[in-house]
């Protein structure tokens, strides 16, 4: 089975901590670079294109840019997007997926809870084998939660509701080769 790895926003713009606010995870950028080195099927890229002017995210701001661990990547497909989900972008990923034959994919990439965890939601009600590295993602402290505490529950959602399987960047390293 042909497995695709989707990195999801990692884009310059979630640098901006005034607008972001506290990250968590500050190995996510060295997870996502091992698992791009690694990687031997097809790779997809997700960039965020914020509809708000004022958004790092924005196309004209330079935090639209990719940030340099996924820079240099030549994707297989490139999904533009104004929403959460990578399913509901420019490209129709889903078909896409489907003409090359690909059941599963690995996720990584940035919002934990936004944009993740959404993909993976949506994947997972298409009837994909979804895995997400958790261990390359991040994603910032929102209302009375911390980062790691959204992480968490975006953890025990995917897993409990049977959206996703959630693994680490070494276990996605382990079966690849």
């Amino acid at each position: 089975m042909t497995t695709a790895l989707i990195l999801i926003d990692v884009q310059q713009g979630f640098d901006d901590a005034d607008h972001f606010g506290k990250r968590n995870n500050p190995d996510a950028e060295a997870n996502i670079a091992a698992l791009v080195r690694a990687w031997q099927g097809p790779i997809v890229l997700v960039r965020h294109d914020s509809t708000e002017p004022d958004s790092p995210l924005a196309p004209s701001s330079p935090g639209n840019l990719f940030k340099p661990e996924v820079a240099s990547v030549r994707p297989d497909l490139l999904v533009t997007k104004s929403v959460h989900s990578a399913f509901h972008g420019e490209v129709d990923l889903h078909g896409w997926l489907t003409r090359h034959g690909i059941e599963s994919f690995v996720l990584a990439g940035i919002q934990t809870n936004g944009c993740v965890e959404t993909t993976a939601r949506v994947g997972g009600n298409l009837g994909y084998r979804v895995r997400v590295a958790l261990d390359a993602t991040f994603t910032f402290d929102m209302g009375e939660l911390t980062a790691d505490q959204l992480a968490a529950a975006t953890a025990t959602n995917l897993v409990g509701l049977g959206f996703a399987e959630v693994t680490t960047t070494e276990e996605v390293l382990a079966t690849i080769g």
